[in-house]
């Protein structure tokens, strides 16, 4: 069964790899890696795979891909 989640991505920043999670369950996810050449994606991707304990392979980015709101799609 496959659940959506949100994510507000900063990429770039220096708190990175971290996820935060808001009292109403938003995630806020910092990654160290700019948002060029889609390598920030990845890194959401990755952190966001070992934050929900899924393989990378399980998560696809659903909408959001050159915004820093992303919707992805977990299996």
């Amino acid at each position: 069964m496959a659940e959506f989640v949100s994510v507000h991505v900063k990429p770039g920043s220096a708190k990175g790899p971290l996820v935060e999670t808001a009292p109403d369950g938003a995630l806020t996810i910092y990654v160290r890696e700019r948002a060029v050449d889609g390598k920030a994606n990845e890194a959401v991707i990755r952190v966001l795979a070992e934050h929900v304990g899924a393989p990378r392979s399980r998560i696809r980015l659903v909408s959001g891909a050159t915004s820093r709101l992303k919707r992805f799609r977990i299996e």
